[in-house]
């Protein structure tokens, strides 16, 4: 079973619920209405920030079950939740200035490369 790799994933969708309330809290806080995308430089930064972890999971998610499956649940949850430090790293960042996004988005970018990485390796090796 993979209940590590279950924790991450879930841990993963909450932090993505709790940015979106973050959005929805931007809106109000600085008077942007809906359908409007853009307005004001706070609300702005925390829609990317909502939007690029959405941009981020498909890519993230699949690559952190595929790692579990083919080489470890642990690993994939270690690396998994090293994932969810650099988007927490990044939404603090962004949430500052747009130019404090650097680290949270290298830590991410990494642990989910080398989630990718693992699985491909894995699956190419039991191909051959």
């Amino acid at each position: 079973m993979y209940h590590l790799t279950a924790l991450v994933t879930l841990l993963t969708i909450l932090f993505y619920f709790f940015i979106t309330i973050n959005v929805s809290r931007s809106r109000t806080k600085t008077g942007v209405k809906a359908p409007a995308m853009a307005g004001h430089p706070d609300f702005e930064r925390a829609f990317r920030i909502q939007m690029n972890t959405l941009e981020w999971m498909p890519i993230f998610l699949p690559s952190l079950w595929l790692f579990a499956i083919y080489i470890s649940d642990s690993g994939a949850a270690a690396i998994g939740a090293l994932w969810i430090v650099g988007r927490i790293v990044y939404f603090i960042g962004y949430s500052k200035a747009a130019a404090k996004r650097g680290p949270g988005f290298f830590i991410q970018g990494i642990a989910a490369i080398a989630l990718w990485a693992g699985a491909l390796g894995a699956a190419v090796l039991r191909l051959v």
